[in-house]
């Protein structure tokens, strides 16, 4: 099998660990399968589409719609790689899979208009599929109910998708928590890669970079605790298995 490969944007090394035993639990790959490529500090591997299977983009403390004076120079370097990787993905049609920051970079990339209009602290939702997101090959290979629970915290979000772009699965407050375009390049608001426990140890984290009130942070603790989200983590095994070349 050609291996994936998992866009990594924290510089926060020890989250950035989590976040990938994460994905190799919830994808089921193998270290020998899954290429990390760590793009706040270094450059995208020099892979074309013939190398890999497919691209996983995770979340990030770096908020796509911020203006440029306020980015910092791993953000800014983050960004300019990721847009050359898209480039990449929608020419080649290279399987694509982006979690949160994933939704708005390849948002931007492809024409959305993504603000911090339909921000949602971080918490569970209920997350629907549409029409279209319920025939999706991948939504179907996931198996996921009609409606179901993600886990979700993000200051900006898809304020208005582009035509070419198919909406998969919306919420009360984020209208857009996933979305397709082509046929293979998916993106999410919720969070695939995280369940219950790996989201309050990355809140932990987090708890100073405007997700939440500080000092609200053990109640939406406990509030997530009483909550089930198995569903999206399946995403991330169908991708794998769907994608798999």
């Amino acid at each position: 099998m050609k291996p994936f490969v998992q866009i990594a944007t924290r510089p926060e090394g020890d989250v950035a660990l989590t976040e990938r035993a994460s994905v190799l639990a919830f994808s089921g790959l193998r270290e020998e399968n899954l290429i990390w490529a760590r793009l706040d500090r270094d450059p995208f591997p020099d892979l074309h589409a013939g190398d890999i299977s497919g691209i996983i983009l995770c979340g990030s403390p770096f908020t796509v719609s911020d203006p440029s004076e306020v980015k910092s120079a791993a953000e800014k370097r983050a960004e300019a790689e990721i847009f050359r990787v898209l480039d990449r993905v929608i020419a080649e049609d290279i399987p694509f899979l982006g979690a949160c920051y994933g939704i708005g970079t390849l948002g931007v990339h492809q024409g959305a208009r993504i603000d911090r209009t339909f921000g949602e602290p971080l918490g569970a939702v209920e997350v629907t599929l549409t029409h279209d997101g319920r025939e999706d090959p991948l939504v179907r290979e996931a198996e996921l109910s009609d409606t179901f629970t993600g886990l979700v915290g993000h200051k900006e979000a898809v304020h208005t998708l582009p035509e070419h772009a198919t909406a998969l699965a919306t919420g009360a407050t984020a209208p857009v928590q996933m979305f397709r375009v082509g046929t293979r390049q998916y993106a999410t608001q919720f969070h695939p890669e995280l369940d219950i426990a790996s989201i309050i140890e990355r809140a932990r984290v987090y708890r100073d970079h405007g997700y939440f009130s500080p000092d609200e942070m053990e109640d939406i603790f406990t509030a997530l605790q009483s909550r089930t989200a198995d569903e999206p983590p399946r995403l991330l095994r169908a991708f794998a298995q769907l994608f798999a070349d």
